[in-house]
């Protein structure tokens, strides 16, 4: 693998980190099963490139899509607590009209960004090539939401949030307005989304009607990943092994598509990520029964010598 391969992995890695920072507060803080990111991905990027194109700052465009993506969070979450429709169902509803949405922002399936400033063009960076320009923003965006995310969940409101959906029953007892704070994460959680697929188009040259396709598939499993190769005893640790899972996972692809002997193509995205997937979800479960068997090996070897 090239440099220019490996530094466009660990690129597009970060952004999608973002995503899987979404993911996580979605399912993991929230406990709420939620597919709008497939739609909101691509309404960050819709609305990124089309305000770009206009003439807007690229800054305030990257603004305003990720606050329209919090907008399309609130709105699954709305339907669910308000409405009551199922979680799932809720988000699929969401994440399909927002397809058409997409659509009538940006007027046709494709918006190119060929000749439009990006937030990427910082002139303390402008020495640099541009391989290394965009990770290095892009590292210092994603860590900087990071301690955001950080110090959001270490506050009051954060850890209503967490209860919230870890014992939600608990939650209400304890006077917490669970509704209210399922609106917010989700809306938190897509905001995150739609900030990553405004980056992401600025990276790519334009936005695109189906770049989101596959995008929860995406955030889960670097979830998975970073929870399998790191310990998740803290939410400062969590969140690191979520942007952690997200760089290795297409790191992993980039190397399966970048390796001759393999035979791998580009059609074959969608194979390599659900047998990376496949594995992130095996490797806990043989961990554990790892350890129990060496655990009770370790116990009988204790009960013989005590029998001694």
């Amino acid at each position: 693998m090239s440099m220019i391969s490996f530094l466009g992995a660990i690129e597009i890695g970060l952004i999608f980190g973002l995503v899987a920072l979404g993911v996580f507060i979605s399912f993991r803080i929230i406990n709420f099963p939620d597919l709008t990111v497939d739609g909101s991905f691509p309404l960050g990027g819709a609305v990124a490139a089309t305000l770009m194109v206009a003439g807007w700052s690229p800054y305030a465009a990257t603004a305003v899509a990720l606050f329209a993506g919090g907008i399309a969070g609130a709105l699954t979450a709305w339907l669910n607590v308000r409405l009551r429709i199922m979680q799932l169902l809720a988000s699929i509803l969401v994440m399909i009209a927002l397809y058409s949405i997409n659509l009538r922002i940006m007027g046709k399936p494709n918006v190119a960004l060929i000749n439009e400033p990006t937030v990427f063009q910082v002139g303390v960076f402008s020495d640099l090539p541009d391989y290394w320009v965009k990770p290095l923003i892009l590292l210092v965006i994603v860590m900087l939401t990071k301690a955001v995310i950080d110090l959001f969940f270490a506050s009051e409101t954060g850890l209503a949030m967490r209860a919230t959906g870890g014992n939600p029953r608990m939650a209400r007892a304890q006077g917490i307005s669970t509704d209210s704070l399922t609106i917010w994460g989700l809306a938190i959680s897509n905001a995150l989304v739609s900030l990553a697929g405004a980056l992401f188009v600025q990276t790519q040259g334009g936005a695109d009607i189906s770049m989101g396709v596959g995008t929860i598939v995406i955030g889960l499993a670097a979830v998975i990943i970073g929870e399998t190769v790191m310990p998740t005893r803290s939410m400062i640790i969590t969140t690191l092994a979520c942007i952690l899972g997200a760089v290795l996972y297409r790191f992993f692809i980039a190397l399966a598509l970048n390796t001759d002997f393999i035979g791998l193509q580009a059609q074959d995205l969608n194979l390599v990520t659900a047998v990376l997937v496949t594995i992130a979800l095996l490797v806990p479960a043989y961990k554990r029964r790892l350890t129990g068997m060496f655990g009770a090996g370790r116990t009988a070897q204790a009960v013989s010598k005590g029998a001694k």
